[in-house]
């Protein structure tokens, strides 16, 4: 996302007349999580119309990027000259279940990688390519095409005892108060939601239909496009895509929404 996006989403939040209820927010007791029998996607609180967008394939905008991602799976890269499809085959076998795993912990690094960062690894160590952009059309269409083979399936990190200080990293994270505004994830997300913020639904924050195409955008974004909207909303300094803070975000989001179906490509407002 660009600053000049970056700078419209704060703006945004300024104009909307709520500066009440945010210093009465701030000011509120720690936030408690959501119980897992409560959890919620966002589709729970999208209209009818946004509902219908996301569950017809041809209506929905998100395809788009799969089809493209279909395209890239094939397609030879780098100075390798191989595609996905030449390691992994099938898709629709091989990538069932993947993106309901990640971020996940890689030994080699020692540390966990999302799924937009695990391409970017096949396309460099495997394929001899360079890495895509963040944010790119490229890599949100593979990311979304290997997402589109676990739709329907539940989300199932996998934190084992390597995993869990970035889990808990991420946990920290997200009900840490912070920016300008001094609030944190969980103030709005788990203390707050189905509630209204200037019309607007608060939702749970749940990871399940990412890489997502908003309307507000009119086009495909990461999670972590979407993190970054919600700090700069806040009036925090928004960490660079990829950075640590947020792929250990990402991991507790995912294991916070555990169970819960994955919808991509979802489609909200």
């Amino acid at each position: 996302m660009s600053a000049r996006a970056d700078n419209r989403a704060a703006a945004a939040l300024r104009a909307l007349g709520i500066a009440a209820w945010l210093t009465v927010l701030a000011q509120a007791a720690p936030a408690s999580e959501i119980p897992l029998p409560e959890r919620r996607s966002g589709y729970a609180f999208m209209r009818a119309e946004t509902r219908a967008m996301q569950d017809d394939d041809s209506a929905n905008p998100g395809m788009l990027w799969v089809l493209d991602g279909d395209r890239l799976w094939n397609a030879k890269a780098g100075a390798a000259a191989r595609a996905c499809a030449d390691c992994h085959g099938d898709a629709r076998m091989s990538m069932r279940g993947v993106a309901a795993r990640y971020p996940a912990y890689d030994a080699a690094r020692a540390r966990p990688v999302n799924l937009q960062q695990r391409i970017n690894l096949c396309r460099s160590e495997h394929q001899q390519a360079q890495p895509l952009a963040s944010e790119s059309r490229d890599l949100l269409a593979l990311a979304a095409y290997v997402g589109r083979q676990s739709r329907g399936l539940p989300i199932a990190p996998e934190v084992d005892e390597r995993a869990k200080p970035f889990l808990e990293a991420g946990r920290a994270a997200f009900q840490r108060r912070q920016g300008q505004l001094n609030l944190s994830c969980a103030q709005c997300h788990d203390d707050n939601w189905d509630r209204r913020l200037a019309g607007n639904a608060i939702t749970q924050a749940h990871p399940n239909g990412y890489p997502i195409y908003r309307l507000e955008w009119q086009g495909l974004g990461s999670l972590q496009r979407r993190l970054r909207n919600c700090l700069v909303g806040t009036r925090t300094q928004a960490y660079d895509y990829g950075d640590a803070e947020l792929v250990n975000l990402e991991l507790f989001l995912m294991w916070r929404a555990r169970g819960m179906i994955l919808e991509t490509p979802a489609v909200r407002p």
